[in-house]
């Protein structure tokens, strides 16, 4: 009774917005709900900015792609241009192109929020590939995140399938080729691929069904299951709590950083505007896809230096440096030279999204990580993926042999037997490399950690020699130099019991310890320093005390 005066009572004397706040709260536990998570904490590091870039280009592409779609009408009904750009007047074009040209040349701003959109997207694939590569070198995708490592990476395969869609739409020659290159992949498909390119352009290519189509999935289908998904991944960054590398202060149990009201809100308000900014500032000052010069698209003409989007360049790389293989059997021709690499471009993607699985599977490890490795100190991880990245960097070379060789005054025939032989040697030599370069660092912190910080003076001993002044670190600078784990590698036990016997040992095991054992076994680590190791050292028992 009392409480319920009391409320009747402070209701009376609140303002309206705390009325507002009360009946919120008594409705939806909306005080609860702020209590919790208003004040969470996020760690601060710069890495930590590849995702908010995803998020503010996600939404700048929203409300960009609202004011186009006022304008635009996907339609592949033929017209005569009689507009304003007179090179085109008289024309014959798709009611697509004719739209796209009268936003760039008579719709208010359209021209810029046209550029704006399109640099917005090259912008968000480029920070999905970027974070996603943040989160994989770190070892953030461990336990609890595995699903949300799906979730980033299906959002960006769906990046790259709405960045398709959504460049094709225009009926431009530059799309228009693209879209002829899609068909030409779904053909290749034995059996089926007829049948799917007529299913897919509604009969002969190019038909005037597959401009709607592509805007309906480009605008309501995959948007819809994106938006979704960021969702859905904020959410489980929020109930997972973010990942910090190792520090003073920080453990598995607690996170080190801001709260998210107000500092992370305000931080990252200003960081959106500074996107949106230099966002709009490309929109202005550098040009993309001007379609009035390239002209609509025509069946039987093919655009000189045709380039699709940098994200996939990769993917016309396989078709290109492909050799043309054909097979006929049974009266059916298999154009492998296309189905190859179509076959591939998922299966490629595929190969990191499941490596964090694998590496659960191999290790046997199923407890929670919220300490971030530094990649470092995972060589074999570091490695395959900048092997992964050398493979798209090749590709890419090979997607754009024409202009390379225009451009360099190369052979280009000597450019796609390159990318052919580098598709094999480079990521074999991006792994040696990348896995040297990651157990130098790691024996560099190790005399770091040991000897100290080198300060460039040198001195003279007693009995002649010269040796360089270390300056010694602090507890917390050696704790963040060896904090990391250095796990050793799965067994499944002898093969043999005590009396000679052979065990029976299944062969997923045997597969289970040659994995752990490339990823942790000899040579995939240097020995991190000890407490014990630096102690002798001060002690003056060491073999480098006369250094400090």
């Amino acid at each position: 009774m009392s409480e319920s005066i009391d409320r009747r009572t402070r209701k009376a004397g609140a303002g309206r917005g705390e009325r507002v706040a009360d009946w919120a709260d008594g409705r939806l536990g909306v005080h609860t709900l702020a209590r919790t998570q208003m004040r969470k904490i996020f760690p601060d590091h710069p890495t930590f900015m590849f995702g908010e870039i995803c998020l503010y280009s996600f939404l700048i592409l929203i409300l960009t792609g609202v004011y186009l779609t006022l304008f635009f009408e996907p339609s592949g009904a033929e017209v005569v241009y009689d507009g304003s750009y007179k090179p085109l007047q008289g024309i014959r074009m798709t009611r697509a192109f004719e739209s796209t040209v009268d936003i760039s040349m008579e719709v208010r701003g359209g021209l810029l929020i046209r550029q704006i959109h399109h640099w917005a997207a090259l912008v968000f694939v480029a920070g999905m590939l970027a974070h996603m590569m943040r989160v994989f070198f770190t070892g953030a995708f461990r336990r609890p995140r595995e699903l949300n490592w799906l979730f980033g990476w299906t959002l960006l395969m769906l990046g790259l399938i709405t960045g398709l869609t959504g460049y094709s739409l225009p009926d431009d020659l530059l799309s228009g080729t693209g879209i002829r290159f899609a068909q030409g992949a779904i053909l290749s498909i034995p059996v089926v691929g007829t049948y799917l390119s007529f299913f897919l352009f509604g009969g002969e290519f190019p038909g005037e069904d597959i401009i709607p189509r592509l805007y309906s999935v480009h605008v309501l289908l995959l948007p819809g299951i994106m938006l979704g998904l960021v969702v859905a991944h904020l959410v489980l960054v929020f109930y997972h709590k973010h990942t910090q590398f190792a520090g003073p202060g920080r453990t598995e149990r607690n996170v080190v950083g801001v709260p998210f009201l107000p500092n992370y809100v305000a931080k990252a308000g200003g960081f959106f505007f500074l996107v949106f900014g230099v966002l709009a500032l490309m929109g202005a000052v550098a040009s993309i896809n001007p379609v009035w010069n390239i002209g609509p698209y025509r069946p039987d003409m093919v655009s000189t230096g045709a380039q699709p989007d940098w994200y996939l360049g990769f993917s016309e790389g396989l078709i290109r440096v492909m050799p043309a293989w054909e097979v006929n059997a049974w009266g059916h021709t298999l154009q492998l030279g296309v189905f190859i690499p179509f076959a591939l471009f998922p299966l490629i993607m595929a190969v990191i999204a499941v490596y964090p699985f694998v590496e659960a599977w191999a290790t046997r490890d199923d407890r929670e990580h919220h300490i971030a490795d530094r990649p470092r100190n995972a060589p074999v991880r570091t490695a395959f993926g900048v092997a992964w990245l050398t493979v798209y960097a090749v590709l890419l070379v090979g997607g754009g042999n024409d202009l390379w060789a225009t451009r360099f005054h190369l052979s280009i025939n000597a450019i796609t037997w390159f990318v052919r032989v580098a598709f094999f040697v480079g990521p074999v030599l991006a792994f040696v490399v990348t896995k040297r370069i990651c157990l130098g660092l790691q024996r560099r912190d190790r005399e770091k950690a040991l000897h100290g910080r080198e300060s460039g003076v040198v001195k003279r001993l007693p009995h002649g020699e010269y040796v360089e002044v270390h300056e010694p670190l602090t507890q917390g600078q050696r704790y963040t130099l060896t904090a990391h784990e250095q796990p050793e590698p799965y067994a499944p036990g002898p093969l043999v019991d005590e009396n000679g016997v052979a065990r029976k040992v299944r062969r997923g095991e045997l597969l289970r310890a040659r994995v752990s054992r490339a990823l942790y076994g000899p040579g995939s680590h240097v020995p991190k320093a000890t407490a014990d190791e630096h102690r002798e050292l001060r002690s003056g028992e060491g073999h480098g005390a006369d250094h400090g």
